[in-house]
């Protein structure tokens, strides 16, 4: 299964993207899609996370309340709304998927077999 993620670009500050992840196979069910965001010279930070099943969230708390996560199941996308964006949100976010069944949303890349490749998000006046 391979995950495309799509969507970034250049935005100013204040500003809003949608990114979206689309998985290979129709058929593929993670635990939980999640979106992680890396700045050169730091590890991969989780931002949010979506479960397939029953859509329950969450978010990085640096995120919360300015993005939102949600699935599309039948066309098996998964999308982050991000609105309000700060210079600080410059990243490039990956998607990715848990095949986990342990019930809990996994904020460590670790717990992510399936990753996609990075879209760059650029906030800059």
């Amino acid at each position: 299964v391979q995950l495309q993620a799509s969507g970034g670009g250049l935005v100013q500050p204040g500003g809003s993207l949608k990114l979206s992840c689309a998985a290979s196979s129709s058929t593929f069910r993670p635990f939980a899609t999640g979106w992680f965001r890396q700045v050169p010279g730091k590890e991969r930070a989780f931002v949010a996370a979506i479960t397939v099943n029953n859509g329950r969230t969450r978010y990085a708390d640096s995120v919360q309340g300015r993005f939102t996560i949600s699935r599309d199941n039948a066309a098996n996308v998964v999308y982050l709304q991000m609105n309000s964006l700060t210079p600080d949100d410059t990243a490039a976010y990956y998607c990715a998927a848990d095949t986990g069944r342990n019930g809990v949303i996994a904020t460590r890349a670790a717990a992510y077999e399936y990753w996609g490749q990075g879209t760059q998000v650029t906030v800059s006046s």
